[in-house]
């Protein structure tokens, strides 16, 4: 049986707003992906902080500190799960909460800025543009 007109239109509608929402979530991973790569490692504590939200910005835990000699891990899985359950429209709070990443975005007087958030907001337009790309070889090879 063929499909009228309006269930054309709304498989059509579906499937772009499929594709949008993987482009958000697609873009806010990549994001994420690249400012971890940024970040300077010593024990990874920094990285290790990382947090998502979609209340509130995670805040800076003064009272965070590395262990001298720890070396830590992070695991990106509680991002990714939070970021794949994002709604259309909804916002992520992404943030790291070590005491010193201020310290690490803008430097001070003993360190230059390595700037790991801005630098990466920066490439925010070329981030949606390659997850369009993927979106639309997605479709071609379908």
């Amino acid at each position: 049986m063929a499909l009228t007109f309006a269930d054309q239109i709304d498989a059509w509608t579906k499937k772009t707003e499929a594709r949008m929402l993987a482009v958000y979530k697609g873009s806010v991973q990549e994001f994420v992906r690249r400012a971890q790569d940024r970040i300077p490692v010593d024990t990874g504590f920094a990285r290790a902080s990382i947090r998502a939200s979609f209340d509130s910005m995670p805040k800076i835990d003064s009272e965070a500190r590395a262990v001298s000699g720890k070396n830590y891990s992070f695991d990106l899985s509680p991002i990714v799960l939070l970021i794949n359950s994002a709604k259309p429209g909804q916002t992520i709070y992404i943030g790291w909460t070590a005491n010193y990443v201020p310290y690490l975005e803008w430097g001070h007087s003993d360190q230059a800025p390595n700037g790991f958030i801005g630098i990466t907001a920066l490439e925010w337009p070329e981030i949606v543009a390659g997850q369009i790309e993927k979106a639309k070889a997605s479709v071609a090879s379908k």
